[in-house]
């Protein structure tokens, strides 16, 4: 895979410390060894192979791509389905992600958007996961924590890589040579690989919430058991395996660690909530989401790019109070013109303290899982489906659900509760839109003008283009249909 990922150093230096915002020393507290990830000596003790993992998380953090801002799965994802309209003429990138018209040779022929961070991140947790492996002098319940955080992240990025682009290369090594001519693997293979990381995470992580040195601590921002076992259930559901998704929601949702909280609470740091967090590093900012989702101006001025869709918008039931605590509105004074904008993330000033984290897994999310595995045949079926559909209704101040209770019913309420609840949450919409095979329905037919978007619809278009520059470099990559 053309990375020079043999060349990648990936210095655990770039790990935020005194330069940057005062909460992040409570995310690293630790000093940087002078050597890159890959280097023996990062694993010789404790404290510096734990900043290497450590800098996986504030990688993801500090720039604004995967995780976070305009570049991030939310957004450009968000925009690709029915979730945000684009309102900026003079930026390619969100046109040809609102118009479904990307191309191999978009961005400057790299159309690195998510392959670059995705791939490289592998790189860092494979390079970790050897750098483990080869130590002999860490404590054992360390290197067991380190490990089994290394193994759920690298089955975090395959499962977005997965998602994103289809068959892709299966990396488990940091030899370059294998790498830089690797050809795409087929996802159930990729799958396999995912799950086989997760349950072995699962056995290897703390059930608690623990620091760099393996200690409790309040903070939820270093992937716990808990997170390996939500990520495992996502996994399972996609693959349609009901029973098992159904299985691992269930070990969260009875797990005392979570509960489900008042929805002015979900997005708070550690709130209870919270599956796995992501920290914020960068100085004056909580979330890059809060900074481009929540609007000062009218869109389409300044860094105020998108608005909520009116698809989106349209799919509220009346008396919603996640329309309330989670949509803001700005009124442009000069148009008087409304617009609309996602406001799960409210602090966009520059916080002193920081009071919001990025979410990543939250047992919200493990509630739709249940129930769209119980409405599929999992435990007893219809009933627990509709029961646990209504957890997330009635935090919402909603009625119980009370329409028909086949199976095609009552998955389109799951549905419908998915893309409320989960809006411009990592692509939530879009993959959903694409597993149920009911993207047609909200794109249009193919071959016609892309509902309220522009841009003609597709089917090939659900999974992105290979970049240009891996395909020219590396002959054993092939492209995916219609690029």
């Amino acid at each position: 895979m053309y990375l020079q990922i043999d060349k990648i150093k990936v210095l655990i230096s770039s790990i935020c410390f005194s330069s940057v915002m005062s909460s992040c020393t409570k995310f690293v507290q630790i000093e940087p060894p002078t050597t890159s990830i890959t280097g023996s000596t990062v694993y010789s003790n404790n404290t510096s192979a734990a900043a290497a993992v450590t800098s996986i998380y504030n990688n993801m953090m500090a720039t604004q791509g995967l995780s976070g801002g305009i570049n991030s799965i939310s957004y450009l994802d968000g925009l690709e389905a029915d979730e945000l309209k684009n309102y900026t003429n003079d930026n390619l990138t969100l046109i040809q992600f609102y118009t479904n018209s990307l191309t191999s040779s978009s961005n400057g022929g790299s159309n690195n958007y998510f392959w670059q961070e995705l791939y490289q991140e592998i790189y860092v947790t494979n390079a970790v996961m050897e750098g483990l492996n080869n130590s002999t002098t860490l404590s054992d319940s360390i290197k067991q924590q380190l490990y089994g955080e290394a193994e759920f992240m690298r089955a975090f990025f395959n499962f977005y890589a997965v998602n994103l682009y289809g068959d892709v290369p299966l990396v488990t090594t940091t030899n370059y040579q294998v790498n830089n001519t690797i050809k795409r693997t087929p996802s159930t293979q990729i799958y396999q690989q995912i799950i086989s990381d997760l349950k072995d995470a699962q056995n290897k992580l703390n059930s608690s919430f623990v620091d760099y040195q393996g200690l409790s601590t309040p903070e939820r921002i270093r992937p716990n058991k808990g997170a390996a076992t939500a990520l495992l259930a996502r996994a399972y559901l996609y693959q349609q395996k009901w029973d098992s998704a159904m299985a691992q929601a269930t070990l969260l949702i009875n797990n005392p660690q979570y509960s489900i909280v008042n929805l002015t609470n979900v997005f708070l740091a550690n709130s209870n909530e919270t599956i796995w967090q992501l920290q914020p590093v960068a100085p004056g900012y909580n979330t890059y989401d809060a900074q481009y989702f929540v609007l000062t101006s009218a869109p389409g001025t300044g860094t105020n790019y998108v608005a909520l869709g009116a698809n989106l918008l349209n799919s509220f039931e009346p008396n919603d109070q996640r329309f309330i605590n989670w949509v803001g509105t700005f009124i442009d004074p000069s148009s008087n013109d409304t617009f609309y904008f996602p406001y799960k993330y409210k602090v966009y000033l520059n916080p002193k303290p920081v009071t919001e984290y990025l979410m990543v897994l939250r047992l919200g999310e493990q509630y739709l899982i249940r129930a769209e595995a119980e409405a599929n045949g999992a435990g007893n079926g219809i009933a627990d489906a509709i029961s646990d559909l209504n957890v997330i209704r009635t935090r919402s101040s909603l009625p119980p659900y009370s329409g028909a209770t086949d199976q095609a019913s009552v998955q389109t309420a799951i549905m419908h509760e998915r893309q409320i609840e989960l809006f411009t949450e990592w692509g939530h919409r879009w993959f959903d839109l694409k597993r149920t095979r009911s993207i047609d329905s909200v794109m249009g037919p193919p071959g016609y003008v892309c509902r309220d978007k522009g841009g003609t619809w597709s089917p090939n278009w659900e999974l992105m283009p290979l970049p240009l520059n891996e395909l020219e470099v590396n002959p054993n990559l092939k492209q995916n249909l219609g690029y």
